[in-house]
Parts: structure tokens; C-alpha cells; sequence
């Protein structure tokens, strides 16, 4: 059952603006007018900075922000022992072969040789071992899965991405990366059904300890490394569709990259989506009904609308609202909406002011 859905005639004149990363550049498009039968939504990812990760309820009409750079680690709290990293942030990560966390640091052979490829964004194919599956699979981290077996849990070495950008870019576009975290060295362990944290700074002679917990009404319990805590991120699993966020993301032979104005679906709590261009076929967002959805068009992949929402851009132009397409999203609960972007820009052209509508399908 949907628990409420705002409904009003929107009759709207926006500038379908957009991007794909930290370097994209161009002009707005001109003003569209679209008039749709819906809620409406204005997530608050925070301008050209895009601090905030924005989780979307659909059936309740509701958001939940947190900054992204104020998590580090997510574990698991399903039946696999798994521990994800934050690409909202280009963090990556690489086994080491040692398992005595204390005697790993910067003057390692392994380490060095390890570090300049332990990055998003390097342009290599071979990165993608040291990120999260981008398509959301929870048994393909760059974490292996924590063994019953000490032994087998090796250190490791943590590129901890960078902090939420500060600088104002030139409008229309982003500046999502600031200064770089640097990097720590991890290793984590199982205590019965809960996991044992193992965190120091890279050249630290002795390390932190903390035994995290799985909760069954959440994905993940999240942990950050400036806080030295557990700390709230994602709503309960249940209750987020789609998550507004930075990514990393993969470009085929050339590995790890980041994408700004992203969208991710709730794929682990089976909220899941698909595409509808309206160049290829006959419907229309207005008179898409349920009995045109096709139940086999829905994927196992948190990407499915991801940055197909809009434009790449390229030199000399910015990112750009796509006015072509529009999704549909089967949210955690069961329920059928179409949903459509308005904008990626607010009216003046600053860039990280989405806003899309959607409709319950009936």
C-alpha cells in the first residue's frame, strides 16, 4: 500500500541544465515546458559542491541528506560478511599480504608499489579491483568476504578519496573533490556474528579496535574514521528508493571514474528501475499507464537510471537534461511510479539543483 502521494498540475518553465563530473563545462539549454500530474521533488545535494547524499522514499514523499564525506566504511548486514567503501568520495582500496596490521606502513615495498594505482581515475582498466562492483553486487567488493579464519584476513591499504569541494566553480558547473583524505590501513575480522574493526593511520605502530554489529533493518551499520564511531547514513533499508549521490563508476578500458548528478536504486532491498525513451517508441510520460509496464525491462542494477538522465556534455559544453526519457521505478514496497527529470540546474544555471516529478501508476 502507498502510505501518501502528493498530487498536483505543474505546469513548469525550467532551464535543463546538468553534468557528468569535476570537469565538465558548458551552456544551459533553453527553457522547457512541460506540464505533468504528480509529486514534485527538489533534492537537496547542495549545489555545484554536491556534499549531500539524498535518500528518496517514494511512497512517503520523503528525503533523508547526509554529507558524504562523513562516512568511511559500510558493513554488511545481511547473511555475507561484507564490507563496502564510500565511492561517493573516490575511495578505493587493496589487499596486502600482511595480516599484523601494526607492522604495514609507508616504507612497505608493497605499499609504494601499490599506492599510485590505488586511486579513481587513473585511466587504467586495472583500478576496478580496488573499488565496490558499480553495479551494486553486495559479493563483489573490493573487500574480500571477512573468513571464520583469521588467517585469511589480510591488512588493508585504504585510499580514503577527498573531502567535499569548497571552491565555486564557473556556473553550470561542479567542484565535487577538495582536498585528499589521504590514506589508513585497515583489517577486519568476525567475532560470532559481528565484525571486528582493525583501523590505524598508515605509519601508526599500534591500532584501534571496534566491534560493529549488524542490524537487520538497514543495509549497512556505517562507520567513520573522524568520528571514530558508528554513525546513521541510510534510512532503514525498507524505506529509500533512490539514492541522489556522487559515484564511482566504471568506463570500459579505462577503469574507476567518478560521475557527479548520479542516481542510485535500492537494489538490495529490490527497488529497481528502467528507462523509457520516448525517440524509439510511441509512449509519452503522460500517457504511460501500468498497463504498458513490462516487468522483464527491470534490472539487478542500482545504475539504472544513473547518469542516463542527462547529457555527458564534452569541451566547450555542459552537461544537459535528456527531455527524451523518463523511468520506471518499482519502489521497496511494490509500487509501480513513472518518474521524470525537470531539471538538473536551478533557474540562475547553478548546477546540483535537481528536480524531477513522478506518478503512481494505478
Amino acid at each position: 500500500m502507498i502510505n501518501k502521494l502528493f498530487t498536483s498540475i505543474l505546469c513548469l518553465s525550467l532551464f535543463a541544465l546538468s553534468s557528468c563530473s569535476s570537469d565538465d563545462d558548458s551552456t544551459p539549454s533553453q527553457p522547457i515546458s512541460i506540464i505533468i500530474e504528480g509529486a514534485e521533488v527538489s533534492p537537496e545535494i547542495g549545489g555545484p559542491n554536491e556534499q549531500n547524499q539524498v535518500y528518496i522514499d517514494l511512497s512517503t514523499d520523503t528525503a533523508t541528506a547526509i554529507q558524504r564525506d562523513s562516512w568511511d566504511l559500510g558493513f554488511y548486514s545481511g547473511s555475507d560478511f561484507r564490507v563496502a567503501i564510500n565511492g561517493s568520495i573516490y575511495m578505493a582500496t587493496a589487499q596486502l599480504t600482511a595480516t599484523d596490521i601494526d607492522a604495514v606502513n609507508s616504507s612497505s615495498t608493497e605499499v609504494q608499489d601499490l599506492q599510485p594505482q590505488v586511486a579513481v581515475g587513473t585511466f587504467d582498466e586495472a583500478n576496478l579491483e580496488f573499488i565496490d562492483a558499480p553495479y551494486g553486487q553486495i559479493t563483489e567488493t573490493a573487500i574480500d568476504a571477512i573468513s571464520d579464519t583469521d588467517t585469511n584476513n589480510h591488512v588493508y591499504l585504504v585510499n580514503l578519496g577527498f573531502k567535499v569541494g569548497t571552491e565555486t566553480p564557473s556556473n553550470g558547473s561542479v567542484a565535487v573533490s577538495g582536498d585528499s583524505r589521504g590514506w589508513k590501513k585497515i583489517r577486519v575480522t568476525k567475532s560470532g556474528n559481528d565484525y571486528v574493526l582493525q583501523y590505524a593511520d598508515l605509519d601508526a605502530t599500534t591500532h584501534n579496535e571496534v566491534t560493529i554489529s549488524k542490524n537487520a533493518d538497514y543495509n549497512f551499520t556505517f562507520f567513520s574514521f573522524n568520528t571514530e564511531s558508528e554513525v546513521s547514513v541510510e534510512p532503514i533499508k525498507t524505506e529509500w528508493d533512490l539514492n541522489f549521490t556522487v559515484f564511482t563508476n566504471e568506463i570500459t578500458g579505462f577503469g574507476a571514474y567518478g560521475y557527479s548528478d548520479y542516481i542510485v536504486n535500492n537494489i538490495k532491498s529490490n527497488a529497481t528501475a528502467y528507462m523509457i525513451d520516448t525517440e524509439l517508441n510511441t509512449f509519452t510520460y503522460e500517457n504511460f499507464t501500468l498497463g504498458d509496464v513490462i516487468d522483464t525491462n527491470f534490472t539487478n542494477d542500482q545504475r539504472s537510471i544513473g547518469s542516463s538522465w542527462r547529457n555527458g556534455g564534452g569541451p566547450g559544453a555542459l552537461p544537459s537534461l535528456k527531455e527524451n526519457v523518463f523511468y520506471i521505478v518499482n519502489d521497496t514496497d511494490g509500487n509501480l511510479y513513472k518518474l521524470k527529470f525537470l531539471a538538473m540546474a536551478s533557474e540562475s544555471g547553478e548546477r546540483g539543483h535537481p528536480q524531477f516529478v513522478y506518478s503512481l501508476l494505478q
